[in-house]
């Protein structure tokens, strides 16, 4: 499993810049945002949280489609899926290496960009915080997706498709969860914990989708 992680890491970072891709990506949609509401330092910095979770969850579908397209390409898919390692632990410590790769830059990046978003420290703490929780599940979410659309030779839209509506619930308690920090009557922690459930739940549920759904492509 950790040769398996490693090799993972190394291809993640290769295939399409990885992490550097990823990164620029979720930049290039927060740095828009201003040109289109205009410099009222007060508005970025109440949107600040929602428009730096979106960027990040746009950024976190870079690559999906090919979290298995390697193993498919190669041959290597029908070893995974008869050696004597369960799919499903072998399909979460890919899940891991890629979230490792791509989603954890992000989550490092996203101080910097609270700040070219006027954000204060509660504010730039509560997201860097909650995108550490939430990106996982994102990427958990998007291997059931890669799973079904790892046999169509265009698979990367219909990832997008199926990943964005299961996607929502993830946003909206991150993003809810910011502004309960910032907002001192509001309560942090019920929406973080709900976010931090989710997470728990798409790890257990997100491979066991994508190893049976491998499983029925291969036949």
């Amino acid at each position: 499993m950790i040769a398996l992680l490693a090799r993972d890491l190394k291809l993640s970072m290769r295939a399409g810049g990885g992490a550097l891709i990823g990164v620029l990506f979720f930049m290039t949609v927060v740095a828009v945002i201003p040109f289109g509401v205009g410099p009222d330092l007060n508005l970025l910095a109440r949107i600040g949280p929602a428009i730096l979770w979106i960027g990040a969850l746009l950024a976190s579908l870079l690559g999906l489609d090919r979290l298995f397209q390697a193993e498919r390409e190669d041959g290597s898919l029908d070893l995974l899926l008869m050696q004597e390692t369960p799919l499903v632990l072998t399909v979460f410590v890919k899940c891991l290496a890629h979230w490792l790769a791509t989603g954890l830059p992000l989550v490092i990046a996203s101080p910097l960009l609270g700040l070219f978003m006027n954000m204060d420290e509660v504010a730039i703490g509560a997201t860097t915080l909650t995108l550490l929780v939430g990106t996982p599940a994102i990427t958990f979410i998007g291997a059931a997706g890669a799973g079904i659309a790892v046999a169509l030779p265009r698979g990367g839209l219909l990832v997008s498709i199926l990943v964005l509506p299961l996607a929502i619930p993830v946003l909206i308690f991150g993003v809810s969860a910011v502004y309960a920090a910032i907002q001192d009557p509001a309560p942090f922690l019920p929406p973080f914990l709900i976010l931090v459930a989710l997470n728990l739940f798409f790890a257990v549920i997100g491979p066991v989708a994508a190893a049976a759904a491998l499983r029925l492509s291969s036949d």
